[in-house]
């Protein structure tokens, strides 16, 4: 972070003001505290609403009798989580000030059920702040999955792969500055000099969002599966969140993050394994796909 953005936090920080709405002590804490991800980002929390009892009083104004026989908070939230009740935990929200590459904010983006309000190349300059991963995190394509990475790359490889990625951005950024220059020039315009900026790029958004479609955004981002360059921005509001609304956090660590989902196909092979039979691929009725994430599910 630049002085100036750091002098600014900690201003933001100096201050208090006294209000009758509800906080959560332990968001309290995270307020406008950057938490650096990766080599240059980081997320910081810029505003919240609601705590645990918000998730509750909304759930005993929309059902009312039915959840009489939850006698306390934390029950409650369970069952809500468990049934896949959405609406009470929409009543809480978060906002969030994230630096990000920009390879990783398109994917980011996919989650359309926010409010976002991005750094714009049209009117301001981009920095020279690039992403580069660290050496152990260069790996080859997977053999099995499309989407993922398979072995590290080492050796001559992984430093060559290195030196191209810090050369190829900076030369990017370098003619990037000589487009937009006025300096003996005319310049062309910042939102044409843009395009030729490397997906590695910095940006940064103020991202809005209910504790609802935050969880939805956890379950993929911060699991073992995801990209690692998301993963790690994931894992860094999953502890903000832990601190924010508690029972909702474990409730969701239980059902959803530590949890799994059996298709009706799975849920009888697994009726029959634990009947003393010996299922098999072939028998199971599954694809070649769905019985090898049906056995990592099994056998964990």
């Amino acid at each position: 972070m630049t002085p100036e953005q750091k002098a600014e936090i900690e201003a933001a920080r100096a201050q208090s003001h006294q209000t009758r709405r509800a906080t959560a002590p332990g968001m309290e804490t995270h307020l406008y505290t950057a938490y650096p991800v990766l080599d240059h980002g980081f997320i910081r929390v810029i505003d919240y609403m609601g705590d645990d009892s918000a998730i509750t009083q909304a759930a005993r104004v929309s059902y009312g009798r039915g959840t009489k026989a939850v006698s306390n908070d934390e029950g409650l939230i369970r069952y809500l989580m468990r049934h896949w009740h959405s609406t009470p935990f929409e009543m809480c929200e978060i906002k969030l000030h994230v630096k990000l590459p920009v390879f990783v904010a398109r994917q980011w983006i996919r989650h359309r059920t926010a409010n976002v309000n991005e750094y714009s190349a049209r009117y301001s300059i981009l920095d020279r702040e690039f992403y580069i991963p660290a050496a152990d995190d260069l790996a080859a394509q997977s053999t099995v999955n499309n989407q993922g990475r398979g072995a590290a790359l080492s050796g001559e490889e992984a430093a060559r792969v290195l030196d191209w990625l810090r050369d190829d951005a900076t030369r990017a950024y370098d003619h990037y500055e000589a487009m937009i220059s006025q300096d003996g020039q005319q310049g062309l315009a910042r939102e044409l000099a843009r395009m030729n900026l490397p997906a590695n790029i910095y940006t940064q958004w103020y991202w809005k969002v209910d504790l609802h479609n935050l969880f939805h955004f956890l379950r993929l981002r911060a699991d073992a599966h995801a990209q690692m360059e998301i993963r790690v921005y994931a894992e860094a509001i999953c502890a903000v969140v832990k601190d924010w609304v508690p029972f909702a956090y474990a409730a969701f660590e239980d059902y959803r993050l530590g949890g799994v989902s059996l298709s009706a196909r799975g849920v009888e092979c697994l009726r029959r394994m634990l009947a003393g039979e010996e299922v098999t691929q072939e028998s199971s009725g599954m694809s070649k796909g769905e019985w090898r994430e049906f056995m990592g599910v099994i056998n964990g």
